[in-house]
């Protein structure tokens, strides 16, 4: 992601890579990139919709889908960077897309696709509207 301008809600993490991550071949587990696709997802929401603001309203993120590209091995040396953004957003879905890369070289991509649901009914509910306006903001930066 070479681009000075910045993505929807764009957020990245330093990731670490731990000695119970590795696997029998030595290399990061691929359960991993779920716990570090979970950790990107949850920065973008502390930093635009709090965990307060969503019990106060009684909503909740619900994960849909998630696929995983894995273009090369990361190891325990490794210093992984994930970033993270919306790429789409619709009445009741969202759409995330992530990459991790190591020194600039992207070793897996990522898209999720989720929703919010009302924590009563577990049914889905519109995207909040504090999400919708700041990601049409982005298109006016």
């Amino acid at each position: 992601m070479n681009q000075e301008k910045l993505l929807p809600f764009e957020t990245s993490l330093s990731l670490v890579v731990r000695t119970y991550d590795i696997d029998f071949a030595g290399i990061v587990s691929n359960i991993v990139f779920i716990r570090w696709l979970e950790d990107l997802r949850c920065e973008i929401l502390v930093n635009h919709l709090s965990i307060a603001d969503q019990l106060q309203n009684g909503i909740a993120p619900l994960l849909i889908q998630t696929k995983i590209d894995y273009k090369k091995s990361i190891t325990m040396t490794d210093k992984p960077m994930g970033t993270m953004w919306i790429s789409k957003l619709k009445a009741f879905k969202w759409f995330v897309n992530a990459e991790i890369a190591i020194d600039g070289i992207v070793m897996a991509t990522a898209e999720q696709t989720g929703c919010f649901i009302d924590l009563t009914t577990r049914r889905p509910v519109p995207v909040p509207a504090e999400l919708q306006q700041k990601y049409l903001e982005y298109d006016q930066i």
